[in-house]
């Protein structure tokens, strides 16, 4: 086999599933072949045991605290043979202890991840080196040192031994030749940067070797001139159009010789400099990884490099040199046909971040991000340079988080957030032109025995199959959300109360025909339905909302299943008395601690032992307090007490105190009653960290940075034992303000998490801008991790971001040992859930712990 055919081999070390695929697939790219491992453990196990040779090794850098085996994988790859093999780290941050460990190998690179599309040219840079030495075709090469080097030619020895003495003299290097074609044989065979040629010789004149220099590439740089003994005008003439730069004479004085040598070899430098620019730039321009062309000041292709033409499907630069861009690859689809990056090519504006399509060499449309640079000299604008980039996966992915922030993820039905705006645009379609609409309101009855029944499994398919039933019914411009957990709303376009309800009533009786058997059983649920017309003037769509929410609890008071019409004026007292009494419930429960805190434990997935998994929930953390020296985490949550001592559950009177401004007052008591609560265990805060939730208004408050760090210096608290987690980040009104709250409680040690992590589109966009430790990934897609792998996917590609971003992650809705087991391969930081552990009422106490037998649980 010739060796060019020959595969390269490549070994890839990365723990993420998601960062693996997308480095496999860059590698296959490039024809080589491929080995991955996600582990170092099994990296360095791989070495010892496989005896084919590596070309290159490339390792995905953890970004975390726990990469010990990541340093075994470095004094390994140091031992023979495998410390010559090519090595690419990437990583966010360049680590002093890793570039140390650079500076000893010969062949390796960092690359950041945030620039890994530069993997392939550095991966070719390394393997093939010779072949980067000359990135473009190169001329007859000048002079590499100091000196310039001189040909003189003269027929006469006397003449050509005094010349070449001076010329020694003054630090030029100097060769000689005594016609033409003996001159003409030495610059094509040796390096030569200035000829001096004597006119008058008996077989040719000098001019000839002029124009034989000047007509050969070979030769076409050597700078030539004429020596003379006779000022003619013809032999002026005749030199300066055979290509001589200068026309001397033997009888000039020696410093004036000397003085046009001088001139000369300044030129020469100053060219030697401008070409030395010149393939700098060709070679940044071969090896970086965005396309990048130029063109005149009509719009016209000067250049274009070869990740330009890879984007474009193109192979050559030739074809395209002198043709207008928009008419090479340009589409316009401008609302008003304009096409902006055509018109700054003429302008000479600056384009920054501009999205816009490109064409395919096959036809297909490519979204780019493009820049243009204006190409300006001496205030004469003389074209552009456009940088570009294919953005065709960044454009899948936004797309996919658009779907997402708009729809549910269990039933592809939209979400409330979606549903709320498009109810305001709604109510102003009725308000502007007169034609009625209708919110109608479902909830299911007992909805929540079969969940705890049956299980979550059996729960989730009946809320499918519910929701393929009401789509079903809706006519094409009716829309359907799922705005909670068993909780529906749905928007009935151009109707008035008769059909409404009528059709109302036509989904609820398909509802209860559905079935889903488990079990040698047969479950179904029904539903109540409220119905409210948008005929109120001036209503808001909280009104409206509200309204129908009234009429859906009225129906259940009427015996469930049934519908019911909202009417102003007898329903209107049920909604004050169910706001307002709710209102008061809280208000009198934060006079009189009337509030209750329950703990839910938090693990680090490296104190769990996965090849001792136990069956039964909460035996996880029985054995971690039974270890010494151990940390325990928590979640604070809040109950409140209602008037018959039973437990509200914060779904029950949140809601209220978001809309009645109470949330800060539960935040701030929750905070001093968990503090009090450290203190009661006599147990150092360094043992117990906490993670407290904090609502998006009191990030907001203007005073509650100030008591929140009263509190911590009240009680004495350690500020790194307390982790907030920021909750409705969307309600979030001033972001720069936040960041200001969040960096302040950060500089004295408090940490901070994203709760809710991947339920819209707004918390990707919070991730960015809010300054936090940690995220906590949505329980909607860890919970059903085991029984579907798109969830599994989406929670590695969710902690892949978070931990790109320098983030840690935390699992919620943790509910058995396999969905630990699928949280461990996707590198989830931290684990919380019933399988854990329940909520428990109570912190550990010092003395408990001490005196706790050792337990074989």
């Amino acid at each position: 086999m010739p060796e060019q055919a020959i595969k390269q081999r490549i070994l890839i070390v990365e723990e993420s599933a998601t960062l693996r695929y997308m480095l496999g697939k860059i590698i296959e790219k490039q024809g080589h072949e491929l080995v991955w491992v996600e582990t170092f453990e099994a990296a360095i196990e791989l070495l010892q045991k496989d005896s084919q040779l590596l070309h290159a090794i490339i390792i995905g850098w953890p970004n975390y605290e726990h990469f010990e085996e990541s340093k075994k994988l470095l004094v390994f790859l140091d031992r023979e043979p495998h410390s010559e093999v090519p090595v690419i780290l990437l990583s966010n941050d360049a680590e002093l202890e890793l570039l140390n460990w650079m500076s000893t190998r010969r062949s390796a690179a960092l690359v950041p991840w945030g620039n890994y599309q530069e993997l392939a040219s550095s991966l070719q840079t390394m393997l093939n080196p010779a072949a980067h030495e000359s990135v473009v075709p190169q001329p007859r090469p000048v002079s590499s040192t100091q000196r310039s080097r001189i040909l003189f030619v003269d027929d006469s020895k006397s003449i050509r031994v005094y010349y070449q003495r001076l010329l020694e003299r003054n630090d030029y290097d100097v060769v000689t030749a005594n016609s033409v074609d003996e001159a003409y044989q030495i610059a094509c065979s040796e390096v030569v940067d200035i000829a001096i040629v004597d006119y008058f010789m008996p077989e040719q004149n000098g001019y000839v070797l002029c124009q034989k220099l000047r007509d050969n590439p070979e030769t076409e740089n050597i700078r030539t001139a004429v020596i003379t003994g006779t000022y003619l005008d013809s032999v002026i003439r005749d030199c300066l159009q055979a290509g001589a730069i200068e026309c001397m004479f033997k009888n000039e004085a020696e410093e004036l010789f000397l003085a046009r040598m001088s001139g000369m070899r300044r030129f020469i430098e100053i060219q030697r400099s401008i070409e030395n620019q010149r393939e700098n730039l060709a070679a940044i321009l071969e090896s970086v990884g965005e396309g990048v062309y130029g063109v005149d000041e009509k719009g016209r292709i000067t250049f274009i490099n070869p990740a330009a033409l890879k984007v474009l499907g193109l192979m050559e630069e030739k074809p395209l040199i002198g043709i207008p861009a928009n008419d090479a690859f340009h589409i316009s689809k401008q609302g008003d046909g304009r096409d902006l990056l055509k018109e700054a090519y003429f302008s000479g504006e600056q384009l920054k971040g501009w999205e816009t399509l490109f064409k395919h060499k096959t036809g297909k449309e490519i979204p780019v991000d493009c820049t243009l640079y204006p190409l300006t000299v001496n205030t004469k604008q003389e074209g552009s340079v456009i940088a570009f980039r294919d953005i065709s996966e960044r454009k899948m992915m936004e797309e996919k988080l658009r779907w997402q922030a708009t729809h549910d993820h269990l039933t592809g039905l939209y979400n409330r957030r979606y549903f709320e705006n498009y109810l305001e645009k709604e109510i102003s379609s009725v308000n502007r032109t007169g034609i009625m609409s209708a919110l109608v309101y479902l909830d299911l009855d007992r909805f929540k025995y079969v969940n705890d029944t049956a299980g979550h499994e059996i729960g989730d398919k009946l809320l499918i199959d519910l929701s393929q039933v009401v789509n079903k019914h809706l006519r094409r411009h009716d829309i359907a959300a799922r705005i909670g957990g068993d909780e529906f709303s749905l928007i009935l376009k151009n109707v008035d109360e008769v059909s409404a309800i009528n059709i109302a009533d036509e989904i609820r009786t398909s509802l209860s025909n559905i079935r889903v058997h488990h079990e040698d059983k047969s479950y179904h649920v029904n539903a109540s339905f409220g119905v409210a017309m948008m005929d109120i003037v001036d209503a808001t769509a909280g009104d409206i909302m509200a309204n129908a929410d009234i009429a859906c609890h009225i129906s259940k008071r009427m015996g469930r299943n049934q519908t019911h019409l909202y009417e102003k004026n007898s329903d209107e007292r049920n909604a004050m008395g169910s706001e307002l009494g709710w209102s008061a419930r809280i208000r009198e429960s934060l006079e009189n601690d009337r509030f209750k805190l329950h703990f839910q434990p938090i693990m680090q997935m490296s104190d769990i032992d996965l090849s001792n998994l136990p069956a039964q929930d909460g035996v996880l953390w029985q054995r971690h307090l039974n270890e010494l020296d151990k940390v325990y985490n928590y979640e604070v949550l809040v109950r409140m007490i209602d008037e018959n001592g039973e437990l509200q559950y914060p779904d029950s009177f949140i809601p209220t105190a978001e809309r009645f401004n109470m949330m800060t007052d539960i935040d701030l008591w929750v905070m001093e009653n968990a503090l009090q609560k450290v203190i009661a265990t006599g147990m150092s805060s360094k043992q117990i960290r906490l993670s407290i939730n904090i609502s998006g208004n009191t990030v907001d408050s203007d005073d509650s940075l100030e008591k929140i760090k009263g509190l911590i210096e009240q009680y004495d608290i350690n500020p790194r034992s307390i982790t907030f987690e920021v909750t409705e980040t969307c309600a979030i009104a001033n972001l720069e303000q936040a960041n200001d709250f969040i960096n302040d409680l950060r500089s004295i040690g408090c940490r901070f998490s994203l709760d809710d992590f991947g339920s819209g589109f707004c918390s990707f966009s919070q991730l960015k801008n809010l300054s936090t430790d940690y995220v906590k990934i949505d329980g909607q897609f860890v919970r059903s991790m085991a029984r579907g792998a798109t969830d599994r996917a989406i929670v590695t590609a969710m902690n892949d971001v978070a931990h790109s971003l320098g983030r840690y992650t935390v699992a919620e809705y943790v509910e058995s040992p396999e969905i630990v087991r699928l949280l461990k391969i996707c590198g989830v930081d931290k684990v919380q859930g019933n399988y854990i552990s329940v909520p428990l009422e109570d912190l550990p106490n010092s003395n408990v712990i001490n005196l706790r037998p050792k337990l074989k649980v």
